[in-house]
């Protein structure tokens, strides 16, 4: 639906749009964007109500179809991704969800990475399998293997980059490339680097999928999702479904979500600078046996992640811990997160405060044990989001665990 918009300029910043994009400002000249909390809205009289439920002309009838709080944070969102329009969701996983419903019907094959978020990989590769959607699972770094893995009926690939948990990028240009050569789709989720550090359009993808529950939001307080791309496709079909589905972000939400953006940048700059000493820091102690971080010149991609994440690492790191059988890793996980004082042992990410976690027992628990393996997630990884606390105290709460592992 086409609503008035701002009167700002085309071609500002992100940062600028992250700020001022948003719906019109009401007849009380609001500074701060209203917060439209109500499920329905009054119309003038029988015959505008007509045109409005025809799409016949612009306005809001049902928050369900519409709402200005949501189409602000939509708005905002797009201009920052560089994307036509944006669609908000109520979850991150709804967000895919949408795009699976509307891309894909029975008989359809899709490709994505091994080494994803495990509810996506549950939710494409099970779920949808109910529904006679077939998915490969590849590794995420080897663009041969996405080729090789393309079929007649493909007509979706889905990637995550920078992964979760292990920080692995996938070359974007060159998905896209084998996407389109192929009649299909390239999704991107963007989670974890955010419109800041990368813009997935820029490089070819034609969905960009979000999760607003972790860094745009940045506070862990609600839970909120979208897709961007074009009008056609996000608005015109993923829009449709969703407004008839029901799977809408809330006004309330999608309000604390449009303050979030303002202060993105702010957040995931200082989030990266500190993810990328604490990486360098854990590297040099000994119970440490391998750092996952695209900021590390270690990191397998760390050239494509300074080309394509505008040369930053990202704000989410791993680390393996040393050890020898499955069962001592896991032991030695749980002690040094169980030690933490200052982290906070949470699956949650993209927060000012540090979390911590264990990949194995909860973001990836669904997972067969082949699943896991496959994807890199072993029972000694420790996945942290690194937030604004001093660096110092930090250090300081793993070292409780680390210092005195056996």
């Amino acid at each position: 639906m086409t609503q008035e918009t701002s009167d700002l300029p085309e071609g500002l910043h992100a940062e600028t749009y992250a700020v001022r994009e948003a719906v019109a400002r009401s007849s009380y000249g609001e500074h701060s964007e209203a917060l439209f909390l109500t499920s329905s809205f009054v119309q003038h009289d029988c015959e505008s109500a007509a045109r409005r439920f025809a799409k016949e002309e612009p306005g809001y009838t049902y928050t369900r179809t519409a709402n200005p709080t949501v189409a602000s944070f939509e708005q905002r969102l797009a201009k920052m991704e560089g994307t036509e329009c944006a669609v908000a969701t109520a979850t991150g996983m709804a967000a895919i969800l949408l795009v699976a419903l509307t891309v894909l019907k029975a008989g359809d094959h899709v490709i994505a990475s091994q080494s994803m978020f495990g509810s996506t990989m549950k939710l494409l590769g099970s779920e949808m399998a109910r529904f006679g959607v077939e998915t490969s699972f590849v590794a995420q770094t080897d663009t041969a293997a996405w080729k090789a893995a393309v079929r007649s009926n493909t007509r979706l690939l889905f990637a995550e980059t920078p992964t979760n948990p292990l920080t692995d990028l996938c070359d974007i240009a060159a998905l896209a490339d084998i996407a389109h050569g192929a009649g299909a789709l390239l999704a991107v989720d963007n989670s974890f680097a955010s419109p800041v550090l990368q813009r997935p359009i820029a490089f070819g993808a034609d969905l960009i999928v979000h999760s607003g529950t972790k860094l745009i939001d940045g506070q862990g307080r609600v839970m909120a999702g979208a897709v961007c791309g074009t009008g056609k496709l996000v608005d015109g079909v993923m829009g449709t479904f969703l407004r008839s589905g029901g799977l809408n972000l809330s006004p309330f939400n999608a309000w604390v979500v449009l303050k979030g953006l303002e202060t993105l940048a702010l957040r995931v700059k200082a989030e990266s600078a500190a993810a990328l000493e604490l990486a360098t820091w854990l590297e040099t102690h000994p119970k440490v046996a391998r750092v996952h971080y695209p900021g590390l010149a270690s990191h397998p991609q760390h050239e494509l992640a300074m080309r394509q994440q505008s040369g930053m690492g990202g704000t989410v790191l791993a680390f393996d811990v040393v050890g020898t059988t499955p069962e001592q890793l896991r032991a030695n996980a749980f002690h040094v997160i169980d030690r933490t004082r200052v982290c906070s042992v949470t699956a949650n990410l993209g927060d000012v405060k540090t979390t911590i976690t264990h990949p194995a027992s909860t973001s990836h628990g669904r997972l067969t044990e082949e699943q896991r393996q496959a994807a890199g997630v072993k029972q000694g990884l420790i996945r942290i989001s690194v937030g604004l606390e001093h660096m110092d105290d930090l250090k300081a709460d793993l070292l409780r665990g680390l210092d005195t592992l056996q």
